[in-house]
């Protein structure tokens, strides 16, 4: 059966399409409407922050010192005997002349007394000699005594009293030795065991070294700088060795023990070698330190930290705020509106996990010190109060 279709029934077929196909794109827009809803913002990284302060920062270089007495003598016999007493114990404390040691004094003794007796033999020459000359040369001047006869008189006396200065030395110097044979201590310290035993020849044809004393309630701090060192010191017109009231610091060193304890005196340094050493390129450095309960024993190796500056109202920021990449050291601060930028500083010297910035930031200022590994520049941040308060 053949079906035919008017001009009317064609068109009334077409809006029909019209309209479902409307209805299907309106259906799928709600759809794609409906089902992506739009992604959140992300929130702000969490961050700690802290301020730029300024303050009086030291700074300190490490060492490895030696100790040493402060006076260190050796006792020795400066005359040739047997030693008969000793007076001390071992490793006490001697004052200042005090007896240490007595050498046989019998030969010394002798030779005194027999240079007394010469003197005394020459000084009665010497007497009868003048006694001659005045009387002869009143007679010279009366013609009744010769030219020679003066002149004899004369000479005989002048030898007489040449005579009797070389007895006095004679004496002096035998004085001297007879001295020698009682040992006295040459300062105040503690001294060391004896050397030698009783009985025993010492002197020239001996043993010579009869102890030795330490003088130890302050010592000497040996240690050794770099050159470079040096030059730093110089930029800060530190002058090692020098005492400066001008300023309200002077170079210190304390040092740490072998139980790693740090001694509590204070030491301050009292010489710097002009000079360095080509071998080592170090120079030598002393400082004076008190040790009252001799604590410090010399020849002790210790750790040595010397104050080199005090720079007063530096900026200072936790060293582990501060990155450092090829461009340079920078730091995130973090502005008022709480966005962060990437600020290239200069770095100065580093002390107790801190570090000093010589230009870029400024008091007042605030830096991220946690958290800024994931930070971009001009990024929002948002504090974190536990973080704040771990720091």
């Amino acid at each position: 059966m053949r079906l035919f279709f008017t001009k009317k029934d064609i068109t009334l077929r077409k809006k029909r399409s019209a309209i479902g196909l409307i209805g299907i794109v309106a259906i799928i827009t709600m759809y794609i409407v409906t089902s992506h809803k739009p992604a959140p913002k992300p929130n702000p990284p969490v961050v700690a922050i802290a301020p730029v302060v300024k303050d009086n920062v030291e700074i300190y270089g490490e060492y490895v010192g030696r100790i040493r007495a402060q006076q260190f003598v050796e006792v020795h016999a400066r005359v040739e005997g047997y030693l008969e007493q000793m007076l001390f114990e071992e490793g006490t404390y001697v004052t200042k002349n005090q007896v240490l040691f007595v050498i046989n004094q019998d030969q010394y003794r002798a030779k005194a007394d027999k240079a007394r007796a010469q003197l005394k033999k020459d000084e009665a020459q010497a007497q009868k000699a003048k006694r001659d000359l005045e009387r002869i040369r009143p007679l010279y001047e009366q013609n009744a005594a010769s030219q020679l006869d003066l002149d004899n008189a004369v000479a005989a006396y002048e030898t007489a009293e040449a005579s009797v200065a070389m007895s006095d030395a004679d004496l002096y110097q035998a004085e001297q030795e007879l001295g020698y044979t009682i040992v006295r201590s040459p300062l105040s310290g503690h001294i060391s065991k004896r050397h030698v035993d009783l009985g025993t020849l010492v002197g020239t044809g001996g043993k010579s070294l009869l102890a030795t004393i330490v003088k130890s309630d302050t010592v000497l701090v040996d240690f050794s700088m770099t050159a470079l060192d040096y030059l730093k010191s110089k930029e800060r017109n530190v002058n090692l060795g020098e005492k400066d009231s001008t300023r309200s610091w002077q170079p210190n060193i304390s040092i740490t023990l072998a139980d790693n304890t740090v001694y509590p005196y204070k030491g301050y340094v009292d010489f710097a070698e002009p000079q360095v050493d080509p071998r080592t390129g170090t120079f030598s450095v002393r400082a004076e330190m008190p040790n009252p309960k001799r604590v410090l024993l010399p020849g002790q190796f210790t750790k040595v930290k010397l104050l080199l500056d005090v720079r007063e109202n530096a900026t200072v920021v936790p060293l582990k705020s501060v990155m450092i990449e090829k461009g340079g050291a920078y730091i995130y601060v973090m502005r008022k509106d709480s966005t962060v930028e990437r600020r290239f500083i200069e770095l100065g010297p580093e002390f107790q996990n801190q570090v000093v910035v010589e230009r870029g930031l400024a008091p007042g200022e605030f830096i991220v010190t946690e958290g800024y590994h994931k930070l971009n520049p001009g990024i929002k941040v948002r504090v974190s109060s536990t973080l704040q308060n771990e720091n």
